[in-house]
């Protein structure tokens, strides 16, 4: 959440970022809650100190009559004006915290992902001398991907993955945590965008469940109807890794010698997809069931954009290894999360739909998360100050899959698998063929 003072100092500022953000917060009414709440403290304080500066007259004796009823109305007093407040804080709280961060100065305006801009492409989309297949095409043929058997048995926007493709989807996994966890390989890639730290990643599993109050805190609880919750824990199934990974060091204070933390984290993560009625129904892309690989890093505030052009450039490497076309993209105020001050996207090309299509996305959150999980760091003078978030994706797995089976499809209907794949197949399997 945004700091109040902050709002309180730039009003129309803020109103202007929550409309580009498409967010329905009254800023007007957070601003008067905020004030109210300021003279409700203000009273109560006042009615303490007089109630006890009353409690020390009655020492030297004993209290007349006149100070037991002066008493009396004090505590009253303070009770009805406590309940007043509790209310007015609970109002407050609801709207402070449906207000967006900001957006950052390259940030373009737009509704939607059509205004999103295209900062850079890689490669150009895969050309075949034959009619190129879509995945589920290439799936069935090779008897990898199966969404009619997990229909019957778990419902719509799931699949099962098989042989040549689950081999895949660890070599993936692998080359991912050994890329990260590589120092040679950060340091080559930090430089290039002139970020200090070389330091690799940690590996994380983490847990798949979090807390109600969890997920609000990392601003990741709405949109509820698209998440799997839990009622009799009050609890829900993570959307995606960074869920549980961003919360470890909630209520901490983390030394700065310690920064830049980096986490890689692998998990499956559960979406409901309820705002995506009638999308990408056929095929993998779009699942209520997918595995992810996910990076999560604290860091000081001057470093937290550097920071997140490293992850960028790790995104970039990931993809350019497999030698998939892709393009850059910056996300518009209407199409980024509301927790996000810069979002940048990679679209991979899909032969078999013939566009490209989101498979990455990094998201700057600045200090809008840690200061509702008060994730706090020691300076070098013994200052306590936020630490700053990035969160991004290493590889939707399902997506990637997609990518490599479209884009390495042969005539014959054979999947080539990428150079960088080869050493973590079984058997030194170099291409899935068909059956």
């Amino acid at each position: 959440m945004l700091d109040i003072k902050y709002i309180r100092e730039n009003k129309e500022k803020i109103k202007e970022v929550a409309k580009f953000k498409n967010a329905n917060v009254d800023i007007d009414n957070l601003l008067k809650l905020d004030k109210k709440r300021k003279e409700f403290l203000t009273e109560i304080d006042k009615l303490r100190t007089e109630r006890n500066e009353l409690a020390k007259t009655g020492k030297s004796g004993k209290p007349t009559d006149e100070q037991i009823q002066k008493g009396k109305e004090l505590k009253e007093k303070i009770s009805e004006l406590e309940q007043k407040l509790n209310k007015t804080e609970k109002d407050y709280q609801k709207l402070l915290l449906a207000v967006p961060n900001l957006y950052s100065d390259d940030t373009p305006i737009g509704k939607n992902e059509d205004e999103n801009k295209i900062i850079k492409t890689f490669g150009k989309p895969t050309k075949f001398d034959f009619k190129p297949k879509d995945h589920m095409e290439l799936g069935m043929l090779h008897g990898i991907i199966d969404t009619e058997k997990s229909a019957k048995i778990s419902g719509s926007r799931f699949n099962y993955l098989f042989g040549g493709a689950v081999h895949l989807q660890f070599a993936i996994i692998q080359f991912v945590f050994e890329t990260l966890t590589d120092q040679k390989i950060i340091r080559k890639l930090a430089q290039k965008v002139n970020n200090p730290f070389d330091k690799p990643f940690t590996p994380v599993i983490p847990p798949v469940i979090a807390k109600s109050e969890i997920m609000k805190k990392m601003d990741r609880f709405d949109p509820i109807e698209d998440r799997y919750y839990l009622p009799e824990d009050d609890s829900l199934l993570i959307g995606s890794a960074e869920h549980t990974l961003g919360p470890i060091h909630m209520n901490e204070v983390i030394d700065e010698k310690n920064l830049p933390i980096r986490y890689i984290g692998y998990s499956t993560a559960f979406r409901r997809e309820a705002g995506a009625y009638g999308k990408d129904t056929s095929g993998i892309i779009r699942r209520h069931q997918f595995d992810k690989a996910e990076m999560e890093t604290f860091i000081q505030p001057e470093y937290g954009l550097l920071e997140q052009n490293l992850i960028v450039a790790i995104q970039e490497y990931l993809v350019q290894q497999l030698e998939i076309p892709y393009q850059l993209v910056l996300k518009c105020t209407g199409d980024m999360g509301k927790p996000d001050y810069r979002a940048i996207d990679i679209e991979c090309w899909m032969p078999g739909q013939n566009k490209y299509r989101e498979t990455h996305t990094s998201d700057y959150m600045t200090n809008y998360q840690s200061r509702r999980l008060n994730i706090k760091y020691r300076t070098k003078e013994g200052k306590s100050e936020l630490v700053y978030m990035n969160d991004a994706t290493a590889f939707a797995i399902g997506r990637i899959l997609i990518a490599i089976l479209e884009n390495y499809q042969e005539k014959n209907g054979d999947i080539a698998v990428p150079k960088a794949l080869k050493k973590y197949m079984p058997g030194g399997m170099k291409k899935i063929e068909k059956k």
